[in-house]
């Protein structure tokens, strides 16, 4: 499994344990809940959803609204199939969100991971967050050094950008100690005492979510379309 379709059956997982879902619902949601996936098509989360069914993970089953009750007579027309998940896709979901391995620091994992923090344990939460930094730091440093040997060697306009890269991560790591002082804290994401899981909006991810593209220090993902 690639890394990028391992992110994608994550978010896929996460985003069926609030509720059960038509395919279209779920893209809706992957693209404008989770920004990380805004370049994917169909051709990529429906193969998504087949192997995660086969897995036993997911459940398909016929709509129940009164526009799919109308869809299978119409010529050319099938109703929509509904993914719910199962208690075995539970579990395996409840097992990913507690990995706090290298992979959950990376930009586009990391974006996800954080989608899902109100569903992840604190001390979870903590490990995750302080991988980050620490990626960010040795990023930070490393782009520091280069700019260091090549600083006379570059134009204006070249020199600025490396400067506008640094400012990013920089950033993203101010607002990486702030949410790790948070949960130090106990507090949740409004800053009132919370033994639970972050605040979340009405979509279920946090409010802050990092987008790729928006957030400080992260790459924005290629186009997944295949």
């Amino acid at each position: 499994m690639s890394r990028r379709s391992g992110i994608l059956e994550f978010a896929v997982l996460g985003l069926l344990r609030e509720s059960p879902m038509h395919g279209y619902e779920l893209r809706k949601r992957l693209n404008t809940s989770l920004g990380v996936f805004r370049a994917f098509s169909y051709g990529t989360l429906y193969p998504c959803l087949k192997t995660l069914v086969a897995n036993g993970w997911l459940i398909e089953e016929p709509g129940n609204t009164p526009e799919d009750a109308l869809a299978a007579p119409l010529a050319g027309r099938r109703a929509k199939i509904v993914y719910r998940l199962t208690a075995e896709g539970k579990e395996h979901f409840e097992d990913l969100l507690s990995q706090t391995g290298p992979d959950a620091y990376e930009d586009e994992h990391f974006a996800a991971r954080f989608a899902f923090f109100g569903q992840t344990s604190r001390d979870v939460r903590m490990r995750v967050l302080e991988g980050r930094r620490s990626r960010l730091e040795e990023r930070l440093e490393k782009m520091r050094a280069s700019l260091a040997r090549t600083r006379e060697r570059l134009d204006d306009y070249t020199l600025e950008l490396q400067r506008h890269g640094m400012e990013s991560v920089e950033r993203e790591v101010r607002w990486l100690n702030e949410l790790i002082e948070s949960e130090r804290a106990g507090r949740d994401l409004k800053g009132s005492a919370s033994g639970g899981s972050a605040q979340q909006n009405t979509n279920g991810a946090p409010g802050v979510l990092p987008r790729p593209g928006d957030t400080p220090g992260t790459d924005t993902p290629g186009d997944t379309t295949t």
